[in-house]
């Protein structure tokens, strides 16, 4: 800008302009150099404000990169700053093996009900302010019946996000696992499996605080209206007043099932289940909402995974541990605080056997552009173990990093399940 002036000043002298035109022209060229300067500034502290970085780690709502800087390689080499993952501490919750079932209704239109569900009330597909994705939006009592569910074996984890509306008026929300003989017919006739006559269910309720009093859980096992359990405790991590949605996981081991609400762990019961019973159902249910048009739940990112891990053992003598319960916030490498769990599991072994060398590698799904994808992976690696250093006290002396993107799928990628199982951690042993 400065040679622009110079040359603008000479060559107007050079035709003897008036002293108060060259005057005009210097004040005009200033005030454009200090506008410029400004819109800097303004830039700066607005990506300071919402909290941006200089290089852009936004991805698609699938896990892939939509908008990254080209050079690529100089980003992966920036300090990566793991996000403070201690509120899931005491947090020991490690998904399955494999994801069989993953639902977040991106398949769904906004504002119809999707097609693989089934309800005896109603329900709208929405997205919400300041939350990602897309979530069912429930405001009326009934039951929400996920069809491609229909069988849950000995090992499973169930997760799902749940949300309630600012004014939550305390109504509740059931999870109920059973057997049902006619699954079709029967999931739709009370909110309270375990009054119900054709076999063994399990009822859990959950509820956040409203400002007068702690959040509130409940849960009750029966056959034909028998109870073996029948409990409830009260829990701090879902305050409505401070967080209006919550992570909650399911996690059955034969009989036993433990129950998580954002990390904290509200039941850890050793005969839940029924050995050997074969359940064929979940479903949602709401209770106790007698103003539909002010108060709503929100549901999404549903995740069944099948199979107890096996960490030490497929690192040690296999060689190979693979997690798909590291996860990251959408269009970033930034960890999701439900990924201690998986982290702990890992750093368990790695501390274990210090001398081990282990190459963590990142994997994407194929939505996206295959560059960009790669640079992911990369960045995500690198976010683990920073991670695992910071969080979990692992040394990284023997940590190296590495990324795929979408060059080695182990799933079909056009499936919402393919796409979960393909992003993933593994963890090489060297």
């Amino acid at each position: 800008m400065k040679q622009i002036l110079l040359a603008i000043t000479i060559m107007l002298l050079s035709l003897n302009a008036p002293a108060q035109v060259l005057k005009k022209l210097g004040d005009r060229a200033k005030q454009k150099l200090e506008q410029k300067a400004g819109d800097k500034v303004d830039k700066a502290v607005d990506d300071a404000v919402d909290g941006k970085k200089d290089n852009n780690n936004q991805n698609n709502s699938n896990g892939n990169s939509a908008d990254t800087d080209s050079n690529t390689e100089e980003n992966t080499k920036k300090e990566v700053k793991p996000e403070n993952l201690k509120a899931y501490s005491k947090y020991d919750f490690v998904p399955g093996e494999k994801i069989v079932s993953y639902e977040d209704f991106t398949r769904t239109d906004i504002g119809d009900f999707p097609t693989n569900w089934n309800t005896n009330a109603t329900a709208e597909v929405v997205t919400l302010n300041k939350k990602e994705g897309k979530w069912l939006k429930i405001n009326k009592e009934g039951v929400w019946l996920p069809e491609f569910i229909n069988t849950l074996p000995d090992n499973f984890t169930l997760e799902f996000d749940l949300g309630v509306s600012n004014d939550f008026d305390g109504s509740v929300f059931n999870v109920n696992i059973a057997n049902l003989k006619n699954r079709d017919q029967d999931y739709t006739d009370f909110y309270h499996y375990v009054n119900w006559r054709h076999g063994h269910a399990l009822h859990m309720e959950f509820k956040p605080s409203n400002g007068r009093g702690s959040a509130h859980a409940q849960i009750q096992a029966a056959t034909d209206g028998n109870y073996q359990v029948n409990n409830n405790v009260e829990f701090s991590t879902w305050n409505n007043e401070k967080a209006n949605f919550a992570h909650i996981s399911l996690w059955r081991q034969n009989q036993r099932l433990r129950i998580y609400v954002n990390g904290e762990k509200i039941f850890d019961i050793p005969k839940a289940f029924q050995t050997g019973g074969k359940y064929n159902m979940v479903n949602f249910a709401m209770q106790g909402s007698y103003k539909p048009d002010e108060y709503h739940y929100y549901l999404s990112n549903i995740r069944l995974a099948v199979g107890a891990p096996d960490t030490r053992n497929k690192l040690m003598t296999e060689g190979k541990f693979v997690t798909r319960g590291i996860l990251f916030d959408t269009n970033s490498d930034k960890l999701k605080p439900e990924s201690y769990g998986a982290l702990k599991d890992i750093s368990n072994v790695l501390k274990e056997n210090p001398g081990i060398k282990v190459k963590i590698v990142g994997h994407t799904d194929a939505d996206g552009d295959e560059k960009s994808n790669l640079d992911l992976s990369k960045r995500r690696a690198a976010a683990v173990k920073a991670a695992l250093i910071k969080e979990v006290g692992v040394a990284g002396d023997n940590l190296e990093t590495d990324g795929k993107g979408e060059a080695e799928p182990v799933d079909k990628n056009p499936t919402a399940e393919g796409k979960a199982n393909n992003r993933r951690v593994e963890f090489i042993k060297l």
